[in-house]
């Protein structure tokens, strides 16, 4: 297995970034805010064109460049898993992805925001067992901006609701099942406290699900804000929902291109080839 690995800078456990005006604090980044000239090329043994049958591509927003990864539910299955704890490779996808058949995997990203001992803050369902369930609680960080939402599915149905619309609307347990937050686009509108560009910049992803029922996976290859990312999901991809991931740490395998990013992650979103 051909590795290309991210290098986002030292991790400091508990520091969090200062929160801009207009902007709001991410407890899920570690660290000291990482400048522009320090983020290295994420990804250089990867061609730069779209490879055919790929579920994820290069794309530019306001010439910042992005990967965009496409889940169809005609080929493609989601699951959540979480990164192992412990070992060598503890809190990265690379961990998880040990002995796992490289062939199955369309790609896998991180899947929502974490504590420090990396599970998930909020609601979390993996194989139909919630391990987590819905945090309704207020604090501070990204995760707590409300609303905040849920990602979830189930037989190639997914979808992505604010989490106060998920429980006064979703009886079933789904498949899977992911929280984190804030939205960032919800009903075709930027979440009410993200500015159209703030002065917050970082590494950062997110999902959405468009009409025709594909999930659409965005991770940036270069700092961008809260407002870029969500508007790249409303204009460009048209969107009416999208919920970030996190930043920073956000990693993605895509093995079609040797990609491997090393960043510290929990919740994972895994999409097989069916």
């Amino acid at each position: 297995m051909r590795f290309a690995f991210v290098i986002l800078g030292a991790l400091a456990l508990g520091a969090c970034e200062p929160q801009p005006e207009g902007e709001p604090v991410v407890r899920t980044e570690l660290g000291e805010p990482i400048p522009v000239d320090m983020v290295e090329e994420i990804v250089q043994s990867a061609p730069a064109e779209a490879i055919a049958g790929a579920a994820c591509s290069p794309a530019t927003f306001e010439d910042v460049p992005l990967i965009h990864c496409i889940a169809d539910p005609e080929l493609h299955r989601i699951s959540a898993a979480l990164a192992p704890v412990s070992g060598d490779n503890a809190g990265t996808i690379e961990g998880w992805a040990a002995g796992k058949n490289e062939g199955a995997i369309a790609f896998v990203m991180n899947g929502g925001a974490y504590g420090d001992d990396l599970k998930p803050l909020g609601y979390f369902v993996q194989d139909s067992d919630r391990l987590v369930e819905l945090n309704r609680a207020d604090g501070s960080g990204n995760f707590f901006l409300k609303p905040n939402g849920v990602f979830f599915g189930s037989d190639g149905n997914w979808r992505i609701l604010d989490t106060e619309t998920f429980l006064r609307t979703v009886g079933d347990r789904p498949q899977f099942g992911t929280q984190s937050g804030p939205m960032l686009v919800l009903n075709g509108e930027l979440h009410p406290e993200i500015q159209d560009d703030g002065p917050s910049r970082s590494i950062r992803n997110g999902v959405g699900v468009s009409a025709d029922g594909k999930a659409h996976f965005v991770i940036s290859q270069e700092p961008l804000s809260y407002g870029k990312l969500a508007r790249y999901f409303r204009d460009e991809l048209k969107v009416e929902s999208a919920l970030f991931l996190d930043a920073r740490t956000s990693s993605l395998w895509d093995p079609a291109r040797g990609r491997m990013d090393r960043g510290r992650v929990g919740p994972l979103i895994v999409v097989e080839k069916k």
